[in-house]
């Protein structure tokens, strides 16, 4: 006869690890309302201020710059720092930087004249919010490389990508929140106190982490059973990685080529998709929440789908490689259909297109992700996903341009849901030819001194 502890295997296995998945998945929904306040925003304050189009695509412009930037630096300190201490200095710092915003007509006059300097002319209330959305992308930077590092640290591979689709779900509950929230304390309390409530969030986030996380191996909370799961995969080499060497290896430039070409139409969905509804549609802030809420609320169920079906794939026997990339094609196809959103009178026929393309892609990112730690091992993770982060905010950055050209040389959305439609299946073609087969990467330790 078994005992109840011995007859649930879940049970012996323990749990804790998801407890850290929660932790990871609160802190991409803080992210994503910091990061999403100024979409919502955007008729609002350029009614105040007067922006252009290209005004506001240099304030995300900023962010992406800084955000690029960021995620290179952010893998090699997460890597360095450690977990539990990057994660909590990235969080500080883009927490700070979100309440920023709502005194960025205080300090944009001396920003809009160092600018000056270099021959950049912008008004005041452009250069503040461009400097805010700057230091904001500083920090959200760690996000993503030390929630990749920490899965990596707490799961085996086989759980990878379910434990990334469950955390990576946050963006688009942030996103769902923010719809609701925003609009509500900007009618209610003005525009500056949507800045300043949502960046005080990630301090809350701040006093559960510190006292919560620790490598698997030196918690207590963790079995001896748990411990044993979470590391039953083949062990890592020891090797320092330097950046050099992670970039010798196609399955880094894999991973970074894929980020590029597709984090950017997540951008456009965060940053454009209001203006989108309000230009197309006729939709105020008033009203903004409905659309916004189905939309992300669809694309949560994409985040959390994406990771189960490789992962379910992979216990059916099928190849990393297979499962993954059939995954990434699914959810590539899925894209597609959203060229028709700008064609289409029906506000719900529009929102229920870009919806699909939502949910796609965060399945799409939920197996992308997973590249890096499939290939590489645990203590080179957060470099890689630097490194592919980088590649794919220098994308946003290009997309931010790109789409403020092609709002004011033609007011339609329609060329821009055309690359969006596209992006994808030429990304999964380019990752295909350079890593026909995922493998582990074999890193060689740098030669000893003497």
């Amino acid at each position: 006869m078994t005992t109840p502890a011995t007859s649930n295997p879940r049970q012996r296995i323990g749990y804790f690890r998801w407890v850290i998945c929660a932790l990871l998945l609160l802190a991409a929904t803080v992210n994503y309302i910091d990061r999403q306040v100024i979409g919502i925003l955007k008729p609002t304050l350029q009614l105040e201020f007067g922006w252009s189009e290209m005004d506001y695509a240099d304030i995300v412009f900023a962010f992406q710059l800084a955000y690029a930037a960021g995620l290179l630096m952010a893998g090699r300190l997460i890597d360095r720092l450690g977990t539990r201490v990057g994660f909590a200095i990235a969080i500080v710092i883009w927490s700070v930087a979100a309440m920023a915003h709502a005194e960025a007509t205080w300090f944009g006059p001396a920003v809009a004249g160092l600018l000056g300097m270099f021959g950049l002319a912008y008004s005041a209330s452009v250069a503040g919010f461009m400097a805010a959305r700057f230091m904001l992308g500083l920090g959200e930077a760690g996000n993503f490389p030390a929630s990749i590092k920490a899965v990596a640290e707490w799961f085996p591979k086989k759980e990878r990508a379910l434990a990334t689709g469950i955390f990576n779900s946050g963006t688009n509950v942030g996103a769902l929140l923010s719809p609701l929230a925003v609009p509500w304390i900007t009618l209610s309390y003005g525009w500056w106190w949507a800045f300043v409530a949502t960046g005080l969030i990630g301090f809350i986030w701040l006093a559960l982490w510190w006292p919560t996380y620790r490598s698997p191996e030196h918690h207590p909370r963790v079995s001896a059973s748990e411990l044993a799961y979470i590391q039953s995969d083949p062990a890592d080499p020891v090797a320092r990685v330097p950046l050099r060497e992670v970039l010798a290896h196609r399955q880094a430039w894999a991973f970074a080529i894929g980020k590029f070409m597709t984090d950017p139409i997540w951008w456009l969905y965060l940053f454009w998709v209001p203006d989108f509804l309000n230009r197309n549609h006729g939709i105020d802030l008033k009203h903004i929440g409905p659309p916004l809420v189905a939309i992300y609320l669809i694309a949560d169920v994409g985040s959390i789908g994406g990771g189960w079906l490789s992962s379910a794939l992979l216990k059916r026997g099928w190849s990393l490689n297979a499962a993954r990339k059939t995954a990434m094609l699914v959810f590539a196809l899925a894209v597609v259909p959203i060229i028709f959103a700008s064609r289409t009178n029906n506000l719900w026929v529009a929102t229920l297109l870009v919806a699909l393309a939502a949910a796609a892609h965060q399945g799409w990112s939920a197996n992308i992700f997973t590249i890096a730690s499939d290939t590489f091992p645990r203590h080179a993770v957060g470099t890689v996903v630097g490194f592919g982060g980088m590649a794919g905010a220098v994308g946003g950055m290009l997309i931010a341009k790109l789409t403020g050209f092609l709002l004011e040389t033609t007011g339609s959305y329609l060329p821009v849901f055309l690359i969006a439609g596209s992006a994808y299946l030429v990304a999964l073609l380019i990752i295909h030819l350079l890593v026909p087969k995922l493998e582990p990467v074999r890193l060689t330790p740098p030669p000893s001194r003497s």
